[in-house]
């Protein structure tokens, strides 16, 4: 199991940054997930919508493909709805007083070597840990 998992993970990584490099040869944009979807839901420049579109419906596409060929992934998801809700908005404030998300930082930005980028990344990287040290610790 562990050799199948370094392998799904290695495969994903390759995927990730091959379409992070394929977005930004072909459009010009860095991929990062939040902005995407931002601009496809404040209905920005009409041809701006189909390439938002494919961009997530490949996301969704992802794991529903990995169903079909090898069956449920074994996910636990421990926390509750209000939880998830809370979480969900808290990383979506983040995202824009960072001006930008985890892909387009972490994945993008510092493979481009931007400064900005790599102290987003530091700083989303603690405040992750801090988090779940809280939820685990203290709650």
């Amino acid at each position: 199991m562990v050799e199948a998992n370094l392998i799904g993970g290695l495969v994903g990584g390759v995927l990730i940054g091959l379409a992070a490099v394929l977005l930004l040869a072909f459009n010009g944009r860095i991929a990062g997930v939040s902005g995407i979807l931002g601009g496809l839901i404040t209905f920005g420049e009409r041809n701006e919508r189909l390439w938002r579109l494919a961009f997530l419906l490949g996301l969704i596409a992802g794991p529903a493909l990995y169903r079909l060929f090898y069956g449920v992934l074994p996910l636990q998801i421990q926390a509750d709805i209000p939880i998830l809700a809370a979480a969900g908005l808290l990383v979506g404030l983040g995202t824009r007083i960072g001006s930008g998300c985890t892909s387009g930082h972490g994945v993008c930005g510092l493979a481009r070597l931007s400064p900005r980028s790599l102290l987003a990344t530091i700083t989303f990287m603690i405040l992750g840990m801090v988090t779940v040290y809280v939820a685990k610790h203290l709650f």
